[in-house]
């Protein structure tokens, strides 16, 4: 029998515990989660994903194969190229011409009319509406309104009883299995100016956070599209720049509607900020960062976490590194060759190579001093992880708009990239896709140590959301690598032995579909059988 400390800790591994007064309950919720390491790492010239190797018996002792890029599925990739850079641009400006859409302003009667957050709300309800209709209404597009009560403490930003609406759509999955995965995106659409509090200035918040609700919203026209077994749940949070209080209320409700969310995906200044002179940002990279040991262990759990070296392998480090993995599959150098030139005139034959759109991978939560709504879920136990932009302008965050010293500052539309916005809708996409396509994780993931030796043998228990066809694989890499490097099929066998140390590498393991779509891997956890 497997001491009861091993199984809370395989659970928070695996992602499907929650914390109540202290102690650590099973949400009986059909989900999982992993983790493992990022580093600050880009995508050029890393060869990620996996490659088939034959199926074997529990007890043959083998080594893996080196892991390439993964094939990319062909309907994803048709789908990710009909996000619109155009349509983008059109569902930024349309926030920004609400005015301010500071959380406070819910309360405001005196605003002009067509100004203000609950103008925003009821447009991004419309668009999601619209979005339904042209997919014979294949989504149900909902608000979560609440009241936020007011604080008198110096650190409130809320000062009296204010309404909260967060908007979001749910593309429910074909399968009827309820444990079929689901996936979530968002963005927060509330902005603010230098004084959180001021709630009539203009505040465009063209970059925060106007392009990643576009990221949402671009996601469910592209997605709908689509017939996936899992559920997406696309969203536009309020409550951000006052303090989380729309993420954290949704992510509230996911937990108590027990929603299996797998995997979050918040996206928060993804503009691309533009400018004039500054040669520093790099408009190929986007910066994905994920917390180490999850919110939610308990003190006792992150002391075995740091014993196990796992520390690196959360559910967030596992989505953020299959982020990683399966961007070379949709995203490829570009090359750019110089324009025409007119008769008569030699024409250059320089090539420049564009290096592919990338994720950098940052092993930390969040920014210093910053916060984000993927936290919120974090709290939750969820696995979750926030999208930025490479290289921020604070000139053109949380500012009141003004020109001071030849300094232009404000969040203004002129300085968002809609192109740059497009590929991180695209690669939300993508990784959207996937896993609402994909079985869900192996369940009980563990690492057998009865014996004293140099291989290594796993166990784990089937997925809760197994389709025909599914199949699981091991995945490994050396404790000072970032992603993984080598996998072997155990095809659908539940127990594999390697002749491979597991003293000197971090493991996973994941359900594979007929169709080539994984599931995040789960780390193993220590266990006598």
């Amino acid at each position: 029998m497997e001491p009861v400390a091993t199984k809370q800790l395989s659970l928070v591994l695996a992602g499907r515990l929650r914390l109540v007064n202290t102690r650590v309950i099973p949400t009986g919720l059909k989900m999982k989660r992993r983790w493992k390491m990022n580093r600050m790492l880009g995508i050029g010239g890393v060869l990620l994903g996996m490659a088939t190797s034959a199926a074997c018996c529990a007890q043959t002792a083998i080594n893996g194969a080196s892991l390439g890029v993964p094939p990319a599925d062909p309907a994803i990739a048709a789908t990710l190229s009909g996000i619109s850079p155009s349509q983008v641009q059109a569902d930024i400006t349309k926030l920004v011409s609400f005015g301010t859409r500071n959380t406070l302003s819910s309360m405001d009667t005196d605003l002009p009319p067509g100004q203000g957050i609950n103008a925003a709300a009821d447009w991004i309800e419309s668009e999601f509406r619209s979005i339904s209709a042209s997919c014979g209404g294949c989504l149900e597009v909902k608000r979560d309104e609440f009241t936020e009560p007011g604080g008198s403490g110096p650190g409130s930003r809320i000062p009296k009883p204010t309404k909260l609406t967060n908007v979001y759509a749910i593309l429910h999955g074909s399968s009827p299995d309820k444990a079929a995965p689901w996936v979530l995106v968002s963005g927060h659409y509330d902005s603010r100016v230098t004084d959180v509090m001021d709630s009539h200035s203009a505040a465009p918040g063209a970059n925060d956070d106007a392009s990643g609700v576009a990221v949402s919203i671009e996601s469910a026209r592209a997605l709908s599209k689509l017939k996936l077994p899992g559920t997406i749940v696309f969203v536009a949070v309020a409550g951000e720049e006052q303090g989380l209080n729309g993420s954290k209320h949704l992510a509230q409700l996911a937990k108590a509607q027990g929603w299996p969310l797998v995997a979050v995906l918040n996206n928060d200044i993804v503009g691309g900020d533009t400018t004039p002179g500054d040669l520093l940002q790099d408009k190929t990279a986007v910066r994905v960062f994920s917390e180490g040991v999850p919110a939610v262990a308990t003190p006792e759990q992150a002391k075995q976490i740091l014993a196990l070296g796992a520390e690196n392998d959360s559910p967030s480090r596992e989505l953020a590194r299959q982020i990683a993995e399966l961007a070379p599959a949709y995203f490829k150098p570009t090359e750019l060759r110089p324009p025409p030139v007119g008769p008569g005139r030699a024409r250059s034959q320089l090539v420049r190579l564009v290096p592919a759109f990338h994720p950098v991978l940052v092993l930390r939560r969040d920014r210093y001093l910053r916060g984000g709504d993927h936290t919120s879920f974090n709290g939750e136990g969820f696995a979750a992880v926030r999208f930025t932009e490479w290289r921020e302008n604070f000139d053109h965050q949380h500012q009141t708009l003004r020109t001071e010293d030849g300094v232009e500052y404000g969040d203004l539309l002129k300085f968002v990239d809609f192109n740059y916005v497009a590929n991180v809708a695209r690669i939300n996409s993508m990784m959207l896709a996937t896993l609402a396509s994909a079985p869900t994780e192996p369940q009980h993931v563990r690492v057998l140590t009865k014996a004293l030796d140099n291989n290594s043998e796993l166990a784990w228990d089937a997925a809760a959301f197994a389709p025909p066809g599914t199949t699981y694989e091991v995945v490994w890499r050396n404790s000072t690598d970032a992603l993984w490097t080598h996998v072997q099929s155990a095809g659908a066998e539940t127990r594999i032995k390697l002749n491979v140390s597991k003293d000197n590498v971090l493991f996973g393991v994941r359900s594979v579909d007929a169709a080539g779509h994984r599931s995040l891997p789960v780390p193993p956890v220590p266990a006598r059988q």
